[in-house]
C-alpha cells in the first residue's frame, strides 16, 4: 500500500470495535514496519487498563496483604501508596544484596515452576469471541452477575462457570459476565454458578401489593428494583423503593439487588 491507500483506509475504511488496528499499525510504522507477533500484543496489554486494575487487586488483597502481615510493607487507605518498613535506614550496598537475593528468589521460583505458574490466566481469560461475549453480556443485561455492578462502572469479563483447568467447556451454558474484580477472587478455584440467582429476580407473587403494581406508580426502575409512589401517602409523593423479586424482608435481598436499591 502507499500512502494514499493507506491514509484512505485509515480516514475512512477502518471500522473498530477496540483500540487494536490503530494501536498494531501504530507499533508497526515505530519499529520500521515490521514487528513480532509478541511485541504487538505487549503493545496492545500496555494499552489495557483492566489488566492494571486486575493486578492492583491482586496488590491489594493478596501479595499486599501477605507482605502487610508480615510487617514488611504499609499501606495508606487513602493514597493507596505503599512503602517499605524501614527502608530510609537501609544503605546502597544492602538495598543492592537484598535485590540480588529476590532475583535468585525469582529465578528458583521460575527455574521450578516454568510457565505454569501462568496458567491460571492463560486458561481463565482465554479468548472468547466478540459475538459469544456480546450475547452473555446481553444476557446479563449488562451488569456483574455476582455484585450487580454497571459495565459502565467496572469492565465485564466472561468467566467460564466451570473452569477450562477443571473440565469446563466454551459454551455459552457455562459462561458467565463477571466484573473484573469478581473475577479475579473468584480465580479457577470455584464452579459457582450465579445465574441462578438471576431466576429468583423474577419471582413475584399475585397477591402481594408491591409484586403487583401499576405502571402508572412507577416513577424510576432498573433490572432489580424500581420506585414507586406509594398507595397510600403518609405525606406528599411519599416514595418507596423496592425489588422487583418477591422476599420476605430487607435481608433477603442478594448484594446486587442492595446496589440496585442504593442507586436508585
Amino acid at each position: 500500500m502507499n500512502y494514499a491507500e493507506l491514509e484512505d483506509f485509515i480516514s475512512s475504511k477502518m471500522r473498530m470495535s477496540h483500540i487494536y488496528q490503530p494501536a498494531m499499525l501504530m507499533e508497526l510504522m515505530k519499529h520500521g514496519g515490521s514487528v513480532s507477533e509478541e511485541q504487538i500484543g505487549r503493545t496492545l496489554l500496555a494499552r489495557d487498563t483492566s489488566q492494571v486494575e486486575y493486578y492492583s487487586i491482586v496488590t491489594r488483597d493478596m501479595v499486599g496483604r501477605v507482605l502487610r502481615k508480615h510487617g514488611v510493607v504499609t499501606r495508606d487507605s487513602k493514597t493507596k501508596t505503599y512503602e517499605l518498613a524501614g527502608y530510609e535506614g537501609l544503605t546502597p550496598k544492602e538495598i543492592e544484596n537484598l535485590n540480588a537475593l529476590l532475583q535468585a528468589k525469582l529465578r528458583s521460583f521460575e527455574e521450578a515452576h516454568g510457565g505454569s505458574v501462568w496458567d491460571h490466566r492463560r486458561k481463565g481469560g482465554s479468548y472468547v469471541s466478540g459475538t459469544l461475549r456480546y450475547e452473555i453480556l446481553k444476557d446479563a443485561q449488562g451488569r456483574c452477575e455476582l455484585c450487580g455492578i454497571s459495565k459502565d462502572e467496572k469492565h465485564l469479563q466472561v468467566d467460564h462457570i466451570v473452569p477450562r483447568n477443571h473440565g469446563g467447556s466454551d459454551d455459552p451454558s457455562n459462561l458467565q459476565a463477571l466484573c473484573y474484580s469478581c473475577n479475579a477472587m473468584k480465580r479457577d478455584r470455584d464452579d459457582t454458578d450465579f445465574r441462578v440467582f438471576r431466576e429468583l429476580f423474577d419471582h413475584a407473587e399475585p397477591d402481594c401489593i408491591f409484586c403487583d403494581i401499576d405502571s402508572e406508580r412507577v416513577i424510576a426502575e432498573e433490572p432489580l428494583a424500581r420506585v414507586i409512589r406509594d398507595a397510600y401517602p403518609v405525606t406528599d409523593l411519599h416514595t418507596l423503593i423496592v425489588p422487583r423479586r418477591h422476599v420476605a424482608s430487607y435481608f433477603e435481598l442478594g448484594r446486587s439487588e442492595l446496589n440496585a436499591c442504593n442507586r436508585l
